[in-house]
């Protein structure tokens, strides 16, 4: 049965990572539903959070084959596990004097705020999940959205000390302990 499969990537930080894996999964054929890359806490490591339409064959093919990639460090899927997951979407919403109080009680009861304000319009930002976004985005369409962007997920355990953080220090500590042999 094909589901949403999300993988935590850690990969170095250096140019052409982003279009390697992005070629691996047009090679492949898998669907990319969503994929974002950021900056880690480590100095020249980068996470990507990929989403992908995958059974579960196709999902340790994806992992297998992620692995091969030379600059991948660490490779997790998420799917199963207890995540914190968050897209991101700002909202630029038609908002003249009389309608800004009803758009203001809108983005309260999603917990949105306003990042920008123009005499005709206002600029939303919202986090969570997929369908809270939508939610927002279905009561904000009266009022006129004149442009949105989103992000895609991004995503971490929950727990301490887990995921594909710790599989990276983990292979860290035990190459360091093989060179020390």
């Amino acid at each position: 049965m094909t589901e949403l499969r999300t993988f935590a990537v850690l990969v170095e930080d250096v140019p052409g990572v982003l279009n390697r894996v992005a070629s691996l999964f047009r090679r492949r054929n898998f669907n990319i539903v969503s994929l974002n890359v950021g900056r880690t806490h480590e100095r020249g490591i980068s996470r990507m959070t990929v989403v992908v339409e995958a059974d579960a064959r196709t999902a340790r093919l994806v992992e297998a084959n992620l692995y091969k990639l030379v600059n991948v460090l660490a490779v997790e899927d998420i799917s199963e596990r207890a995540t914190v997951t968050r897209d991101l979407a700002l909202v630029r919403v038609s908002a003249g004097a009389e309608e800004r109080a009803a758009i203001l009680q809108i983005c309260e009861v999603f917990r949105a705020r306003v990042v920008d304000v123009a005499p005709r319009s206002l600029v939303v930002e919202i986090t969570g999940a997929q369908d809270k976004i939508e939610g927002l985005a279905k009561l904000l369409e009266p009022f006129g959205i004149t442009e949105m962007v989103q992000t895609g997920a991004i995503a971490l355990t929950r727990g301490a000390d887990t995921g594909a953080t710790a599989l990276h220090r983990l292979a860290t500590e035990d190459a360091a302990a093989e060179r020390a042999a």
